[in-house]
């Protein structure tokens, strides 16, 4: 038998299946190979009776992680988004099976021997330590070597086991990879809206849009939806926008299905990653619940797909391999013939016109589940607490809001989407702006920590006490940071407990958990954060969101600037108000009258919608054509420019085969620095008639120009811009 395999290595020079003789095995499994003079791990992609090739090698099968409908998944996602073999295989496997090794991370666990439970005690009376484990491991019936040294000293253990006292074998330790928030499983009636939803969406095929306003128990129709699979023998994955909604969901998830639920998602070591990964394969967990990552998840008779906050860029992966998880949901859900649930108060533009016009089955949750409506947003014009003199970060109406929250011991929450203290220092003598090194961007002043970080590359750099240009000491901060929020609510609110949820506090890997357990707890009073805190979160005690700087992203150059404006803003306010208490939304802005604010205000999401997919409409963007942007970049500026130059005119020529496009642009990326390259665009919005069509044509010019040590690819309707 001649087995096509592909090898583990992301190269295009190697992006293709290598012959190799061996048994007969199912498509996906990975075999051990010799290629050249290394040993590597492949999987088997194909099979034939004859090679073109004499003196095949030998595969050495391992096992077999990868199923059919992964491989079609594979070419979808190689077809779709230029990607290689092996880097769309490794979305489907952990780490730990990237090698040849035994991926299982074996311990020694030690019991009693027969001489040890016959040990008499009165002989260890010069040994405490040792009759201490002697007795321990009595009532314990065995316990892991490692715990017992710590416990009771390595020496006192190595001296029963050479004694013959103590039985050792190798077990595998699957590791709980998280702790969670929440944990009981409370039985819900669910509402009429709520169970017609769920009688529908487990009645039909295909692709649901849930749109339920903030509270109105989205998540309920999740959990009856996938108790109703279960019940019917299949299995389901849940996916969440961000890593730090995961203690909640999963808190929820595995207090209504215990351990069939299993968490998929970057945060995860190698081990853990791998244990939950071969429980899902095992059958032994039939729920995946993470990040856009779980999409992978190994599942068999998968019966439902649930997208929650479908919205949320986190779903596009804007690094190799890049992919819309939207896409590869529905791609996956049309395979194994199940549902696509996607949910959120404000879906994706593209999304809800989908549904408006029936490929889509729009489901709306009109109202919320709790005692008080939507909370009332009021508008703050920060122009005019200028003007009477008002140089806090804080109108006078939140100032007094948060005060009186704090009387009555109820908890608030205060959104701001920039960390650190300050966006950037300058000096005011000459106008000196501190950038980074590697990247053209401003650096921000972190203050805890007395530095200049770079939010781009991570470079850190020593804080300025004067200018490095003209030698003054007239350095001006920047914008406002989550840093500054909480250093100035210390000053307004001194007995106030304050917690800040940033990418700054949340490095270590429980961190999240750590912050959100405490508020939920009640040990803070005050919680600051950046989007981590705008979705999913569930606070009963929360009665004041406050909104800081609500307009900081609107007038970026981005199309889509009003609508993630609009679904942050909307996001936000719903976390206020979710029990038997009102909530009240206030939100400062120094544009009040933008269209923007007032829909966000009355929660219209119809409303700004068919005004922006007018906007969208008249002026061609998506989802009215694609973006596609072609990125070069190399530490060679020439080389780039080449390289740029090249794709511009092969790009040039595609639009003359297949007709106009609506924009075809070459020039300098926004950031035309980053982690030290240098970076160039090509930039074209084609019409979805043209798109299919080009699209192929795009990918093959892409591969055939690469600048020397550097890199090119193409995005279809990146996230970014800069």
């Amino acid at each position: 038998m001649v087995l096509e395999v592909i090898v583990d290595i992301s190269t295009a020079e190697v992006d293709r299946p290598f012959d190799y003789e061996g048994e007969d095995m199912p498509l996906g499994s990975r075999v051990a190979v010799d290629f050249g003079k290394k040993r590597l791990v492949g999987f088997v992609i194909g099979k034939k009776d004859t090679s073109d090739y004499p003196n095949l090698k030998h595969a050495e099968y391992l096992d077999t992680p990868v199923n059919a409908e992964q491989l079609a998944l594979m070419d979808m996602m190689r077809e779709k988004y230029n990607l290689r073999h092996i880097d769309v295989l490794r979305l489907f496997i952990p780490a730990k099976l990237r090698d040849e090794r035994d991926p299982e991370a074996k311990r020694i666990f030690l019991t009693l021997s027969e001489s040890g439970r016959n040990a008499d005690a009165k002989s260890f009376a010069r040994a405490p330590k040792q009759a201490a484990i002697i007795e321990y491991l009595k009532e314990k019936d065995g316990e892991f070597n490692s715990a017992l040294c710590d416990a009771f000293g390595a020496g006192a253990v190595k001296a029963l086991r050479d004694k013959g006292m103590l039985s050792e074998s190798a077990v595998h330790e699957t590791r709980v990879p998280l702790k969670t928030l929440g944990g009981k499983n409370k039985k819900v009636t669910l509402t009429a809206a709520q169970r017609a939803a769920v009688d529908k969406i487990t009645s039909e095929k295909g692709v649901f849009l849930l749109h339920g306003v903030t509270g109105s128990g989205k998540t309920e129709v999740y959990l009856a939806v996938i108790e109703k699979v279960l019940a019917e023998g299949g299995t389901a994955i849940m996916l969440v926008p961000e890593i730090s909604l995961t203690p909640q969901v999963l808190g929820i998830f595995r207090a209504r299905f215990g351990d069939s639920v299993a968490l998929l998602h970057s945060g995860l070591n190698a081990s853990e990653r791998y244990d939950e990964w071969k429980r899902l394969k095992d059958g032994r967990a039939r729920i995946a619940i993470g990040a856009r990552s779980a999409i992978f998840a190994p599942l068999e008779n998968i019966g439902a797909i649930i997208i929650d906050e479908e919205h949320d860029s986190s779903y596009i992966s804007e690094s190799n391999p890049r992919y819309d998880t939207r896409k590869v949901a529905v791609f996956r859900a049309a395979t194994c013939n199940s549902v696509l649930v996607l949910g959120s108060a404000t879906p994706d533009m593209e999304t809800y016109l989908r549904a408006t016009e029936g490929e889509y089955k729009l489901i709306e949750l009109k109202d919320r589940i709790s005692a008080h409506r939507l909370p009332e947003m009021e508008i703050v014009d920060m122009v005019q607490e200028f003007r009477f003199g008002n140089r806090s970060l804080f109108s006078v109406t939140l100032a007094d809001a948060i005060r009186a929250a704090l009387a009555k011991k109820e908890q608030v929450m205060l959104f701001l989407n920039r960390r650190g203290f300050a966006s950037f220092v300058m000096c005011r003598s000459c106008g000196y702006v501190a950038k980074c090194e590697d990247c053209d961007v401003s650096l921000t002043y972190h203050k805890s920590e007395n530095v200049l970080k770079c939010h781009c590359c991570g470079r850190r750099y020593h804080a300025l006490s004067k200018c490095p240009n003209c030698g003054s000491t007239e350095i001006k901060q920047g914008r406002t940071g989550t840093e500054k929020v909480v250093e100035e609510l210390k000053n307004l609110f001194p007995s106030a407990r304050i917690l800040r949820m940033d990418n700054d506090t949340t490095a270590r890997k429980d961190s999240y958990f750590d912050i959100l357990d405490a508020f939920a707890a009640g040990k803070a009073d005050i919680l600051v954060g950046t989007q981590m805190i705008a979705k999913g979160h569930d606070f009963p005690n929360v009665t004041l969101v406050g909104i800081l700087e609500a307009d900081a992203a609107l007038y970026f150059s981005d199309y889509r600037s009003s609508e993630r404006t609009f679904q942050l803003v909307t996001q936000v306010a719903g976390r206020a108000g979710r029990a038997d208490k009102k909530g009240r939304v206030i939100l400062q802005t120094y544009a009040p009258r933008h269209y923007v604010f007032r829909f966000a205000s009355t929660y219209d999401y119809q409303g700004f919608w068919r005004k922006e997919i007018n906007t969208r409409m008249v002026t061609k963007f998506p989802p009215f054509t694609m973006v596609v942007r072609v990125l070069v970049s190399a530490q060679d500026e020439q080389s780039v420019v080449d390289c740029t130059r090249a794709v511009y005119r092969g790009v040039k020529e595609i639009e003359n085969k297949y007709g106009k496009f609506v924009y075809l642009g070459a020039a300098k990326s926004p950031v035309t620095r980053m982690h030290g390259l240098i970076r160039y665009q090509v930039l074209m919005r084609i019409p979805p008639e043209e798109f299919d069509l080009a699209m192929p044509e795009i990918y093959s010019l892409v591969n055939d120009n690469k600048p020397a040590k550097g890199s090119c690819f193409a995005e279809i309707n990146p996230q970014s811009l800069i």
